[in-house]
């Protein structure tokens, strides 16, 4: 198993590509501490997991709250003696085109997508760079690195996302610890169900695939990127896009 004797910690996994990345990990061998602001559906996912595996565990955070990224991650090194990966896969849209976006509907999304990036990861980094090795997984966009029309927050904080990732990169990989990140394009998740047929349409016109992509698509991605197989890459931007940034 890929993951065996690994400690994870991932955001937002209590849906969508988090929570696939949740499963696929544990089916790899990995112990995961999987973090979400949804504790009803955590809790619940937690008892369902806990049938198959003993080494995965639920915490409730909202990652824009630093004391209690603190808190959490002080909790899951105690309950598994320490932590080998993040995966900062929390994120959230509030879309509208920018005449229209309310300045909140802005502030809000860099909060999570960027600031709770951030939080998470400054939290952990002390516990790697005491082992001298380690993972952080970035989740970016395809719109972070090319723009979408009425995602003027979402782009701007998954572009902001790419710079950390490989300013991160260069401060800490001389230390034993890789950072990248990872691109999705058009994934069929929960947050994608509320965009119009005719926009969907429009962007499988646009994607080299002869469908749209998984959460699995992108957990598999994670994977590698969390793995062993993966300890010369440092700095990289993964698409997983179908050839849609072709």
């Amino acid at each position: 198993m890929r993951l065996q004797n690994k400690t994870v910690m991932i955001t937002g996994g209590a849906s969508g590509i988090g929570l696939a990345t949740v499963r696929l990990f544990l089916k790899e061998g990995a112990q995961v501490a999987f973090v979400d602001r949804n504790e009803e559906r955590g809790k619940a996912l937690e008892k369902e997991l806990q049938e198959t595996y003993h080494h995965v565990r639920f915490y409730r955070l909202d990652v824009t709250n630093r004391d209690q990224v603190d808190h959490v991650v002080q909790a899951i090194v105690q309950d598994f003696g320490g932590i080998d990966v993040l995966i900062n896969n929390a994120g959230i849209t509030k879309d509208n085109m920018f005449k229209k976006m309310p300045f909140e509907a802005f502030q809000q999304v860099m909060d999570v997508n960027v600031s709770g990036v951030f939080h998470c990861a400054q939290a952990v980094l002390s516990h790697l760079l005491d082992k001298g090795k380690g993972k952080i997984i970035n989740t970016s966009s395809i719109t972070g690195i090319g723009g979408n029309i009425g995602q003027s927050n979402y782009a701007a904080s998954k572009a902001a996302v790419i710079g950390l990732t490989k300013t991160w990169a260069k401060e800490f990989g001389k230390k034993g610890i890789n950072v990248n990140a990872v691109a999705p394009g058009f994934i069929e998740t929960e947050m994608t169900e509320t965009i119009p047929d005719n926009v969907k349409m429009q962007m499988s016109m646009i994607t080299s695939s002869p469908r749209f992509g998984q959460a699995i698509d992108v957990a598999n991605a994670y994977l590698f990127l969390a793995s062993d197989e993966s300890a010369f890459i440092n700095g990289h931007v993964l698409s997983v896009d179908g050839g849609m940034m072709k």
